[in-house]
């Protein structure tokens, strides 16, 4: 799986033009399963996630984690993550998970970051259309890859 995680102050996220949610300060995660992503990767993932100490302490220092600060999550599934660009132009997306593999992890994803002691957790629509609206605090932006990680 691969996950870019950005430290926001605040995100808000129109779906199909229609529905609007929004979340406070806590991260983004754009997130996209890969063929042959299992469940144990989304567990890591969203423990890695929890845990990851971007956030800045009272010395200044990216010391405190999601879960220390109680924040919320956005989790949107982002194709994209999976573009080849080795040849051509044209970005190949043959190496993401076919569709309902990845509408089930994704899905599985989001359930175990409810399970994590963190605030809020909104989502996007899988395979919607979206407007992302990311307040980015820093820019603080991490790229997670399960296979680059050994999980």
């Amino acid at each position: 799986m691969r996950a870019v995680v950005q430290r926001m102050n605040g995100v808000e996220i129109t779906i199909n033009g229609e529905e609007t949610r929004s979340a406070g300060a806590g991260v983004t995660v754009f997130l996209c399963a890969m063929r042959g992503d299992t469940e144990e990767q989304a567990d890591f993932l969203a423990r890695k996630i929890a845990e990851l100490r971007i956030f800045k302490d009272e010395n200044g220092k990216m010391n405190r984690s999601l879960t220390d600060l109680c924040g919320d999550v956005l989790v949107v599934s982002n194709i994209t993550l999976s573009a080849d660009m080795k040849h051509g132009r044209r970005p190949d997306f043959g190496r993401s998970a076919p569709p309902d593999d990845a509408k089930r992890l994704y899905d599985y994803f989001i359930g175990q970051m409810r399970k994590q002691p963190v605030g809020k957790v909104i989502t996007g629509e899988f395979a919607a259309h979206m407007h992302v609206n990311v307040q980015n605090d820093g820019p603080v932006t991490v790229i997670l890859d399960t296979e680059r990680i050994g999980k």
